[in-house]
């Protein structure tokens, strides 16, 4: 194998993290922009949300880090992990479903209202 080849591998099978933040992201992109279904808008937002989260908690990642607790015996030793990105996640997550319920909720209305899901459909009737 050359050397760019093998260093892509090595990348590949030690940042898998980072390759599926990006295909998560690819794919949540894709689905908003290409469907015209509001629901698979959605859905591709929870997925492009669920690749973000996985962004910031791949990279809170400290290799041999400890709770950042520091005992009352001792002083700090060692490498401690924060704890704000996973409490920065958390809040999103919490967003996340509160922005997908309101959606899905418009979502029904506007079925409701105009009896399609298809975007394209909704623009016709409405500027009729």
């Amino acid at each position: 194998m050359s050397l760019l080849a093998q260093s892509a591998v090595e990348f590949l099978s030690t940042r898998y993290a980072y390759v599926t933040v990006v295909l998560l992201l690819a794919i949540g992109l894709y689905m908003m922009i290409a469907s015209p279904n509001l629901v698979k808008k959605i859905i591709g937002l929870n997925l492009f949300q669920s690749a973000i989260f996985l962004f910031f908690i791949a990279m809170a990642y400290a290799d041999g880090g400890s709770i950042p607790v520091i005992p009352t015996e001792g002083g700090a030793v060692g490498e401690y992990a924060s704890p704000l990105p996973q409490v920065i996640v958390l809040t999103a997550i919490v967003v996340g479903v509160s922005l997908t319920a309101v959606a899905l909720a418009l979502i029904v209305r506007l079925y409701a209202a105009y009896g399609t899901l298809n975007e394209e459909t909704i623009r016709e009737v409405a500027n009729e």
